[in-house]
């Protein structure tokens, strides 16, 4: 069970930070390149007169936590413990994989559309089926065709990986994660779009889209199904994906609320950007914990390492354990990470908020502790996950960056209100 790429007690704090690093800046200029996006569809007709639509971006970005970056984690696993040496194992896994995300983003698809719909209609009391329709079909059309994408590439990146000799999970979860965003930001903004310019002249076209992308259900479930690696996440697989995309959805319903103020519209262009480097973080040190106690026997064991408890803060980040040296070292690339990004955004001229030195304190001030708390929280939850029969690559990943959604937003929103509170505002704002 050796491999070249798992990670052991050989890996020192530089090679893991240097592995790291450019998967972990790809990552982030992907999550930049987002929010510039988000930063300019949000003046547009759909996002304005259907503002649902807020609600369902954190929830499909997160689909690159709930499905791409799970599958990254899964398919890493099985690399570094030699279940993909062999053509017809690697064929195996493919297959299975990649019509097991076509089910689970089709259904996510779907749950998040009528998550954005109820969330939209309680706090307005105001409900259009038409509206409903189009973020039902926007929604499945968007997480179905990033899924076929991003399922190829990141299999591409691990095949490649192991033949670098490089730890796949060090890379392929960033690289899920800058493309992720990106990706479904652009399909969410251009298909909402076209559809919702039909919705006069050609009504029945929403529904026709909806009923297509549902209707392939039942081959893909065929497929996983008859996949021995894919049959027990098919069945109980949905648990953490469902709940983790309910999680962000609430978190959808803080920047709907925030962004569709005209004094907080500078919010969009960092929300990708907190959130996508949170969750590309923790889902790099939940798939190294993961394939770190693979490494030693199978889900319910409970080896030295794995702890039965909430383990203290200290022994997370502070031990000489290799998996607390790679939580140091992720904790601090947060700074001089995020300081690249902000700076780009501002070369680029993204956005609604000049980068003072105020704004730049609450920003990483949030940040740090986003990620701070995540890395804790993927301590515990690994272990705690390993030691109850549950396989984190399945469990681990889509909690923990749905988490990562709603806490980055969260305490961004914190962060722009108490800036407008005590005067920090741009006369540019909302321009």
């Amino acid at each position: 069970r050796g491999a070249r790429g798992a990670p052991g007690r050989k890996e020192t704090s530089f090679s893991i930070g240097l592995q790291v690093l450019f998967p972990f800046l790809l990552a982030g200029f992907g999550t930049v390149a987002a929010g510039m996006v988000l930063d300019i569809v949000q003046h547009w007709d759909v996002f304005k007169y259907v503002t649902e639509v807020f609600i369902l971006v954190p929830a499909l970005l997160g689909l690159k936590g709930n499905l791409e970056m799970t599958l990254a984690s899964r398919l890493s696993t099985a690399a570094n413990i030699g279940q993909m040496d062999t053509p017809k194992e690697l064929w195996k896994m493919i297959t299975g994989n990649m019509a097991l995300i076509q089910v689970q983003a089709t259904v996510v698809g779907f749950l998040a559309s009528i998550a954005a719909v109820v969330f939209g209609w309680i706090p307005d009391g105001h409900f259009s089926v038409e509206h409903a329709v189009l973020l039902c079909a926007s929604s499945v059309a968007t997480a179905f065709i990033a899924s076929l994408v991003l399922g190829m590439i990141m299999i591409g990146v691990i095949i490649g990986s192991r033949k670098m000799g490089i730890n796949p999970d060090n890379v392929a979860t960033p690289i899920a994660a800058s493309l992720g965003d990106l990706i479904t930001l652009a399909l969410l903004s251009g298909i909402s779009w076209g559809l919702y310019k039909e919705l006069e002249s050609k009504a029945y076209v929403n529904p026709l889209v909806c009923a297509f992308f549902i209707s392939l259900l039942p081959i893909w479930i065929v497929v996983a199904k008859r996949n021995s690696a894919t049959r027990e996440v098919l069945y109980s697989g949905w648990e953490p994906v469902i709940i983790a995309m309910a999680i962000s959805s609430v978190g959808g319903l803080i920047l709907d609320r925030t962004v569709s103020d005209p004094n907080f519209a500078g919010m969009a262009v960092f929300t990708p950007v907190i959130n996508g480097v949170g969750g590309n973080l923790v889902a790099v040190q939940a798939s190294r914990i993961s394939t770190y106690l693979h490494m030693s026997g199978v889900p319910g064991d409970s080896p030295e390492t794995a702890p039965r408890k909430c383990p203290s803060p200290c022994s997370t980040f502070c031990s000489p354990d290799v998996n607390s040296r790679s939580a140091r070292v992720l904790f601090l690339l947060v700074v001089p990470g995020h300081l690249v990004f902000l700076y780009t955004i501002s070369s680029m001229q993204g956005g609604h908020t000049t980068l003072t030195l105020i704004f730049i304190v609450f920003y990483m001030t949030a940040a740090l502790l986003q990620v701070l708390i995540l890395l804790y929280i993927a301590d515990w939850m690994v272990h705690w996950m390993w030691g109850r029969d549950l396989d984190p690559d399945n469990f681990s990943i889509p909690y923990l960056t749905a988490l990562g959604d709603l806490i980055g937003t969260g305490l961004l929103a914190l962060s722009f209100h108490v800036l407008w509170l005590i005067g920090d505002r741009d006369s540019d704002v909302g321009d």
